[in-house]
């Protein structure tokens, strides 16, 4: 196995994705999304691209609707096509649903992401 320095953003979101409950106490839809948001952070107050675009993809993945939310609630919408209620706390099932969802679309942003970036020229992320 890798170390963690040597994996690339995709490989290590897959790595937490095969275990989450290894990286917060109790695997959640809302932990995972707190502890993603925590590495966002991190990475960018150091240099790196963290996860600049994603909330912008994920709304690209709906159609634009819902470019005004915050980006659990896009994985959210996504993860529940049918509807979900914010204020009723997800059951067991569907925490794993959401879970699975989130690190799938993870997978394919990092995937296309990794893919822009061997064709194109790395420019520092930018955050407003």
């Amino acid at each position: 196995m890798k170390l963690l320095t040597e994996m690339s953003e995709r490989e290590f979101f897959a790595l937490v994705g095969r275990r989450p409950g290894m990286y917060v106490t109790k695997a959640t839809f809302e932990k995972m999304a707190a502890f993603l948001t925590g590495y966002d952070q991190h990475a960018l107050r150091h240099g790196g691209d963290g996860l600049a675009g994603w909330r912008e993809w994920l709304a690209a993945r709906r159609g634009g609707r819902g470019s005004n939310l915050i980006w659990p609630a896009l994985v959210l919408h996504l993860a529940f096509p049918n509807g979900w209620d914010p204020d009723r706390t997800l059951s067991p099932e569907e925490d794993e649903q959401a879970i699975r969802t989130l690190f799938g679309l993870l997978d394919e942003f990092a995937a296309e992401r990794e893919t822009a970036q061997v064709t194109a020229p790395r420019t520092p992320p930018m955050r407003s």
